[in-house]
């Protein structure tokens, strides 16, 4: 029994020293530790022996199986994992982790308010559910005023509103302090649209308000000169046509020379040269009585801007849908 011990184990030895795989590895381990293995049937030969050579015989067989099990386990540890080659060139440079990008609106929003923070304005916030009061009344913009059907408002309650502008902003601004004022409030706004390439009911705004002593109209046209040159080149040149806002008095609406044509004329901007951005103007007395500024002695402006807008223009895009289609293909060339 004792020879048959010794020869198992130099089996084993030589068998083992050939096995490089793990799968080899674990055959070699059912054939000499499985219930049918090896070390088992020299076990299982120990009644055939006489009681007094059992303790010993059994002591060398525990022994070779502690044995095969430790040494199965240390050559599994050493084992280097296998690389399938058909599937990995370990020559071939490593693949760079898929990187998160600005959306282009948030691009165009950090770009706009990095021009405005420069110039002395902060950026104030306020909520998208607004109610009547600051949506309109306080604007100038009472029940039944004609103005309101320009909004298209989408209500929640008669009194609960989704904003339609950011401008109830400026109202809860001019509220809480005393000029002078000077922030920009962008934000998200609703409005009943039906969407199509240039329209949305959902979009974003930057409303501007400048409050406090002698505050032109000049110092209006100045702000959104510049700032159309810093956002689109120094050959920008910006066009102000007189307009209505139920909160300005007098009321513009300015226009860019179209970004596509340099305003030579092309299908963007239908021939005409220009592309109509958004309104401004003058601070409505009524607006200032309405939160307790005497207009006698304050003068402001007040500008407002498309985001979605101006981000199609400075990026080129004819179709206002593809901000919000989450189209990775799209997002990616910005």
């Amino acid at each position: 029994m004792k020879e048959q011990i010794e020869r198992i184990r130099a089996e084993f030895q030589k068998a083992l020293a050939g096995a490089d795989t793990p799968e080899a590895l674990d055959q070699l381990r059912v054939q000499f530790l499985g219930r049918k293995g090896k070390v088992q049937q020299l076990l299982r030969g120990l009644g055939q022996l006489p009681p007094e050579q059992r303790p010993e015989v059994g002591r060398l067989v525990n022994a070779l199986r502690d044995q095969v099990q430790q040494a199965l386990k240390e050559k599994k540890a050493s084992l280097k994992p296998a690389v399938p080659r058909e599937w990995l060139d370990l020559t071939l440079p490593g693949r760079k982790p898929p990187v998160g990008k600005k959306h282009p609106l948030t691009q165009v929003l950090d770009e706009i308010k990095a021009f405005f923070v420069q110039r002395g304005f902060t950026v104030a916030d306020g909520p998208e559910v607004e109610t009547d009061y600051y949506n309109f009344e306080a604007l100038n913009i009472p029940r039944n005023h004609p103005a309101r059907d320009m909004q298209d408002t989408l209500y929640i309650t008669q009194d609960i509103v989704l904003r339609t502008h950011t401008s109830p902003v400026q109202i809860r601004v001019m509220e809480s302090q005393q000029p002078p004022v000077r922030i920009i409030a962008p934000g998200r706004v609703y409005r009943r649209d039906t969407p199509d390439a240039s329209h949305s009911p959902f979009f974003h705004q930057v409303e501007g308000l400048c409050v406090d002593r002698g505050v032109s109209f000049g110092d209006l046209k100045a702000i959104i000169s510049e700032f159309a040159r810093e956002l689109f080149g120094e050959d920008i040149h910006v066009r102000f046509r007189p307009s209505f806002f139920p909160f300005t008095e007098p009321s513009l609406e300015y226009d860019f020379n179209c970004v596509f044509c340099r305003g030579k004329g092309c299908r963007v901007c239908k021939q005409t040269g220009w592309m109509e951005i958004s309104g401004a103007g003058m601070v409505d007395p009524n607006v200032f009585k309405a939160v307790g500024y005497d207009p006698d002695i304050y003068t402001g402006y007040a500008f407002g801007m498309g985001v979605d807008r101006i981000a199609m223009l400075k990026f080129g895009i004819d179709d206002i849908r593809l901000f919000f289609e989450n189209d990775l293909r799209f997002l990616n060339q910005f």
